[in-house]
């Protein structure tokens, strides 16, 4: 197995970061957050999710809006609980991919997507080109996906 490199921050990739495709390789979304969500997952909390809470903090027992969660200028951190600071992202993305605001259409692509980078990210170079395409294939179905159930009304 090889491990892939963001070109940007030359840190290694791994399977839980959020990465977007770029040329023949990837990079992380955002180098400062390599585990945050990204544009596609934010595109929907905002569209699904506004107007209930979708994270919950287990070390203060809250649940929260996308919108009531902190954030850290200096520190580069987002998705904090307002309480306690905790780091929600994995609630946020957690709840996402279980929403039933969500269609179930527009669900399963958002897992296939995330899946699909995951599975490229843990695979050697020899079988990267094929997953590559996956990867591009699984992200173009879930934006499709989106603009017609999403913003297609």
């Amino acid at each position: 197995m090889i491990e892939w490199r963001c070109p940007r921050c030359v840190q290694v990739i791994s399977a839980d970061d959020t990465v977007q495709l770029v040329g023949d390789g990837m990079s992380h979304v955002d180098c400062l957050r390599p585990h945050d969500l990204g544009p596609e997952e934010r595109a929907l909390l905002f569209r699904y999710c506004w107007g209930h809470a979708a994270a919950k903090c287990t070390a203060c027992a809250k649940n929260f809006r996308h919108q009531e969660l902190g954030a850290e200028f200096l520190g580069h951190r987002t998705n904090l609980c307002p309480r306690c600071r905790a780091d929600l992202t994995e609630s946020m993305r957690g709840h996402l991919y279980s929403c039933a605001m969500l269609p179930e259409e527009v669900r399963r692509r958002a897992r296939d997507a995330r899946d699909a980078a995951g599975k490229l990210i843990k695979q050697s170079r020899q079988t990267a080109d094929g997953l590559m395409r996956e990867a591009e294939v699984a992200l173009a179905a879930l934006r499709e996906t989106m603009r017609r159930t999403t913003w297609g009304r």
